[in-house]
This record gives C-alpha cells, sequence and structure tokens, in this order.
C-alpha cells in the first residue's frame, strides 16, 4: 500500500470512529461558538482558570480608575468579612465581654489598619482579634502598595498622553497653523509681535509631529513670545477628527502650511478640504490662509476653499518680487519693511473727517502715516488713485503706519512745503537692459517672463548654469519673450574663470540664484556665498560697483553673505512666511500685496531725488510727498545711500517718515514712490 493510501485509510477510520447525533457521546464542557456556513455551534474546551484569567485580563485593561475602584471594593470586602468573623465568633478585644466592638466599629478599626500598618502594635486581646487585625493589616499592606503603584503608572500613562499632544485645545480668538515647515518659526515670530499690543492672543500648532519635538524647536529658536501662548499638538491636518484637536471652531485664523512632500499642493488642498468641509464646522465662515506652490493647482483650490481661503501662489509671488528687486537695488528692504510687524505696516482705516477730500488732499492730512490707496464697500483696492479722486463715506483709507492705533489725523497746520525745491521731472523711458543670471532652480523661468514686462524691447537675458535641467525649460522660454533676447551658457555660475570670460561689468543686473533644485539648503547657501564672494572681487577690481541680487535658502545664512556687500537678497521663504501672517491679520491686504507685486497697477519703485527735489538743502519729507502728488505718485519713504551698508539702520531705508522732517539729500538718494509702470 502506497504512503497516500495509508493516509486516506487512517482518515476513514478517524470518520468512522467519530461520535455522531446529538446523544452519541458527552459534550465536553466550554464555550460554544457557531460554525462555519451556519453550522452547530462548536465547543471549545476552557478551564475555569482560562475564564478567570480572561476576566481579570479584561478588568485590569479597563485603566486606572477601574484598577483604584476594584481596589476600594476589595477593601471593602475584607474589612466587612473579617469584621462579621470577629462579631460572629465573639472575639474579645479586652477582658470584660463590653469590650466587644460592633461591626461598625470594627470596619473603622479595621481601616484604619489598612491605611497605617504600625496601628496594630497597640491591640490587645484574644487570638482571634488579633489574627482578624493582623489579617486586614496584611490586606492594606497589599491594598496601599498597589494603590500606589497604580497612581504613579496612571499618572505616568497621562503624562505620556499628553506627550504625545492628543488633548482638544480648548481656546477662541486664536490663529491655528496647521502643517509644519521651516516657515512656522518665522510665522509665529512675527505673530507674537502683531500680538504684542494685544491680550488673550495665542497660537496653536498642528502637525504630524511629536508634539515634544515641536515644543523643543520653537523654544530652542523663539526665546521670548512675549505673553503669547504657544500649543503645539500631533494630528494630522487632513484628517476630520485631528483637526478637531486645534479648536478651528473657535479660531481667528488658520494658516496652512505646505509639507515639505513631493506634491505639497495636494495635502494643502486635502486640508482646505477638512475645514470646510467639516460637518461639525460652525455657521460663521473661517478665515483660511494658504499656500500654493504651482500655479496649476490654484483653481482647484478656490474651487475648495470659496470665499473663506485667501490663496498665496508663492512661485508667482517670490518670482515677481526677484524680478522687481534685481532691478532696483533696495527694493528687497522695502518690502521687508512692509512685511515685517516689526516696522510700519499697511492698515485699512475709515476717517469720517476726510469724506468728500480728494486723495491728493488727504495725503497731506496725516503727520505719522502715509496714505497709499482707497477700499470701497465693495471690497475692491485702489493703490494710487488720481489725486482728484473723491472719498467716498463707504470708503476706508488704506496705510501705511506704526501701528492701527497709530492712526491719527494732523492736529493743526499742515507742514511747510518749499516750492523752491520742487522739481517736477517726467521720468525717462526705460532704456535696453542687460540681465545676467548665476544658477538655476525651477523659479528662473517665471523670473525672466516677469521681468520681460519691465523691461524695454531689445533687452538681453543670460542665464548660466550648469544644471542639465535647464537646457529644456530654457529652450521654451525663448519663444515666450517678447522684450528679451534670451543667452544661455552651460558652464558652473560658481567658477572664477567663468566669471571673469562673462565681463559682468556690462550688465546693469545681476542675479544669483540658488540651487535649492539640486542640493539642500545649506550647500545651495554655501555655492551661492561662493560665487558672491567672487563678483565683489570683480567689482573691487575693475573698480565698478555693479548691483547684484541674491537669493538665499536660509535666512539664518544672511548674515554670513553681508560680507559680500549684495544690494538685496531674497530670502523665499521668509518672504512667503511674512506675507501668510500678514494676510492672516486682515485678508484684505491679500489683495493689495497682489496689486503690488503685479506688473499692472502700481508698484514700488526707488527712483533719483533729483526727480523730485533739489539736492544739497534741507526739505520736509512733507515737500517730497508733493512732488511725487504732482507727477500722480505716492511718495512712502526715501533711501539714503551712504547708509546702505548699515544693517542697523535699515540698510538706509526710511518708510514712512514723519513729514514734518527735514532731509538734506545727495543725488545718490532715492526717493521710494508708489507709481504706475
Amino acid at each position: 500500500m502506497t504512503r497516500s493510501r495509508m493516509a486516506r485509510a487512517r482518515i476513514m477510520r478517524g470518520r468512522m470512529a467519530r461520535p455522531t447525533g446529538g446523544g452519541a457521546g458527552p459534550e465536553r464542557p466550554g464555550n460554544r461558538e457557531m460554525a462555519p456556513h451556519g453550522g452547530s455551534p462548536i465547543a471549545v474546551a476552557t478551564s475555569w482558570r482560562d475564564r478567570l484569567r480572561y476576566r481579570v485580563d479584561e478588568f485590569f485593561a479597563r485603566g486606572t480608575i477601574a484598577l483604584i475602584l476594584g481596589l476600594f471594593l476589595l477593601s471593602a470586602l475584607l474589612l466587612v468579612i473579617v469584621a462579621l468573623v470577629v462579631v460572629a465568633t465573639g472575639a474579645s478585644q479586652g477582658s470584660s465581654a463590653g469590650d466587644n466592638p460592633s461591626v461598625f466599629d470594627l470596619i473603622w478599626m479595621g481601616l484604619m489598619r489598612t491605611l497605617d500598618s504600625g496601628t496594630m502594635g497597640s491591640d490587645t486581646g484574644s487570638a482571634t482579634f488579633l489574627g482578624a487585625m493582623l489579617l486586614v493589616t496584611l490586606g492594606g499592606i497589599f491594598v496601599i502598595s498597589a494603590l500606589i503603584g497604580i497612581i504613579n503608572s496612571g499618572i505616568q500613562n497621562r503624562l505620556d498622553e499628553l506627550r504625545k499632544g492628543r488633548s482638544r485645545v480648548i481656546e477662541s480668538n486664536h490663529t491655528v497653523i496647521l502643517g509644519w515647515n521651516q516657515q512656522v518659526f518665522t510665522i509665529i515670530t512675527e505673530l507674537v509681535g502683531a500680538n504684542a499690543n494685544q491680550r488673550g492672543r495665542n497660537i496653536v500648532v498642528l502637525a504630524d509631529r511629536d508634539k515634544v519635538a515641536m515644543d523643543d524647536e520653537i523654544r530652542a529658536r523663539i526665546a521670548d513670545t512675549r505673553g503669547t501662548k504657544i500649543v503645539c499638538r500631533s494630528g494630522s491636518p487632513v484628517d476630520l477628527d485631528e483637526i478637531d484637536i486645534a479648536g478651528i471652531q473657535g479660531s481667528r485664523a488658520i494658516i496652512v502650511l505646505a509639507p515639505d512632500v513631493d506634491e505639497p499642493d495636494i495635502e494643502v488642498i486635502k486640508t482646505i478640504l477638512a475645514i470646510t468641509n467639516d460637518p461639525n464646522r460652525r455657521p460663521e465662515p473661517y478665515h483660511v490662509v494658504a499656500e500654493i506652490h504651482d500655479p496649476a493647482n490654484l483653481e482647484a483650490a478656490r474651487l475648495v476653499g470659496r470665499d473663506e481661503v485667501e490663496l498665496i501662489a508663492v512661485g508667482d509671488v517670490v518670482s515677481r518680487i526677484i524680478a522687481q528687486t534685481c532691478r532696483q537695488a533696495g527694493l528687497s528692504i522695502v518690502y521687508g519693511e512692509l512685511l515685517d510687524f516689526a516696522g510700519d505696516e499697511i492698515y485699512f482705516s475709515r476717517q469720517p473727517a476726510l469724506e468728500g477730500r480728494t486723495f491728493g488732499d488727504a495725503q497731506h492730512a496725516f503727520e505719522d502715516s502715509t496714505l497709499i490707496g482707497l477700499s470701497t464697500v465693495e471690497g475692491g483696492v485702489r493703490l494710487n488713485p488720481p489725486p482728484a479722486t473723491v472719498i467716498g463715506a463707504d470708503d476706508r483709507l488704506i496705510l501705511i503706519a506704526a501701528d492701527d492705533d497709530a492712526i491719527h489725523l494732523r492736529d493743526g497746520e499742515p507742514p511747510s512745503i518749499d516750492d523752491q525745491s520742487i522739481i517736477v521731472c517726467v521720468p525717462t523711458p526705460v532704456a535696453r537692459e542687460r540681465t545676467l543670471v548665476l544658477g538655476w532652480n525651477h523659479r528662473v523661468l517665471q523670473i525672466a517672463r516677469e521681468l520681460d514686462a519691465y523691461v524695454a524691447k531689445g533687452s538681453t537675458i543670460t542665464v548660466v548654469t550648469d544644471d542639465p535641467v535647464a537646457v529644456g525649460g530654457l529652450e521654451l522660454l525663448r519663444s515666450e519673450l517678447e522684450n528679451q533676447a534670451l543667452q544661455f551658457v552651460h558652464k558652473s555660475s560658481s567658477n572664477r574663470a567663468v566669471l571673469d570670460e562673462l565681463d559682468v561689468a556690462s550688465y546693469q543686473h545681476v542675479l544669483v540664484i540658488s540651487p535649492i533644485d539640486r542640493y539642500d539648503a545649506q550647500r545651495a547657501d554655501a555655492r551661492t556665498l561662493v560665487t558672491l564672494l567672487h563678483l565683489r572681487d570683480i567689482a573691487t577690481a575693475i573698480g565698478h560697483p555693479f548691483s547684484i541680487t541674491s537669493e538665499m535658502a536660509d535666512v539664518r545664512n544672511r548674515t554670513l553673505a553681508e560680507v559680500t556687500r549684495a544690494d538685496d537678497f531674497i530670502v523665499s521663504d521668509r518672504l512667503i512666511s511674512l506675507l501668510l501672517t500678514q494676510v492672516s491679520e486682515n485678508k484684505q491686504l491679500n489683495a493689495v500685496f497682489a496689486d503690488l507685486f503685479d506688473a499692472d497697477g502700481s508698484e514700488v519703485y526707488l527712483r533719483p531725488v533729483a526727480d523730485y527735489v533739489a539736492t544739497g538743502r534741507p526739505v520736509t519729507v512733507a515737500t517730497i510727498v508733493e512732488a511725487a502728488r504732482r507727477l500722480e505718485e505716492v511718495a512712502i519713504g526715501y533711501r539714503v545711500r551712504t547708509e546702505s551698508n548699515d544693517a542697523g539702520l535699515a540698510y538706509g531705508v526710511h518708510v514712512n517718515p514723519r513729514k514734518s522732517a527735514t532731509v538734506t539729500f545727495s543725488p545718490d538718494d532715492k526717493v521710494i514712490v508708489l507709481a504706475a509702470g
């Protein structure tokens, strides 16, 4: 017989020997379970020890409160049993029958011995009584020891839960930051500055990170929170249940940060969906500010967020700022002043006393504020409207001021205006320009497109990089440019020999791009720093200090880079962080900055002071304001060339100066104006 036949025979014999029917054999004790496919229950053999152990395990799994309650019941049961036994046996505590305590007295005595084992030392009486007290005392030692262990374990577990950051935040009128990247530190710092003159403003951060790690990083980077409470919680911003941990129902503003993943916009859109489509959401609209990196995703984000979300197109904003700044030395400092809460910012204010007056007249109505535009009741924003525009009853003024509570109309007569010093000089047409771009990242194509809207026809732009990714993009860009001729040099932009061959002095604008697409932030900034050092050495050698604008990846490296004395440093993440914070404080500011950064409409320009007022003689700031008004421009400040290398003096940039202040300008100084291109 083969092995397979022998196996089948054994199986058949086993089946024949198996009892059949309900009474074929005794049923083994145990739990019964339903058989598959609706058959009879299956008997599972278990002993009473197994069932007891299972019940005990279930009880212990219920947590600290259940264990404490269980110990209490066990102690009570022990005390009652011992008391009843002592009374039933007639055990005496003293020499007479009257010394026998009642049941309640015995329970109290047992409780005292349970809590303090030393109490038994003074006991006297019969052997039965002393034995009963000994049993209670031993039980008390066990109970108290277990209780201490349970309480200690419960407290430790609770601390561990708190460290996980899963408890719900109970706050109101607070700012919520959903997500985590390097921008969070700048945003928190700016929010702390914005909340400095207000009470009860807190910040809640919800991110898919360890709470303790977030707390430690924030404390390490932000030493002084100036009374603002910062609460961190761990949770996924795209989870409907977990975003409620941050208390978004009572928030005044929500900032959505893009995570450091391959497709950050998808996560941002999912987070917006979680906020706006929460079935338990509040009836009032949210104020959400979110960043979108790819312009192709803007429309989808708008459909999801509708009127509740203000979107910041990171790529477009940064490209526009870089394009504008590389043509005007010092413009990045101006934008930094307007976006940073540490200096002067843009505010909206209703001034009924100015109703019916023209915009041009109202420019002289403030001493410590600068009027730059109007906001209509429909929510429209008009920067630098014609001076003859009449201020309506429902219009709000758009002003640059130190704070919202620092906006006041002038008391008394306006400062004197020196008409003899005003020089009304129409700006000369833009001449052809040569721009040199050293380095490469994904924003270079957009920067070139933005530059094309500003420069005169016949201008040139030269891109120098050894990044192989640039080749295909630049070929497509060549056909898109209308005013610039594109030249491409496929060499390393940090190589000194290459820079010497380029004749850098022949370019009006030199732009050093951070290679963040190929390297991490620190290595990218290191290569940028090397390029800047070479450029500054070339400028010193030829005696021609050409304008240099550099993009940095990490704001902490700016101090190191300042040794190169470049005119402007653009830190993309910091600018976007400042913009997110400003819009979170006032959603209408998104329209204001969109107008400022756009090539259409009015933008910020730094123009020679000699085109406005006479140099070499003292003039009031009000005189500069009047000179700009006659050209249908708004003067918002000035830049002193001799202070351009002094960080303590904001590199010579003075935004929103007092109108009565007197300044003596040199021909190298600039007037900062808001004007149509």
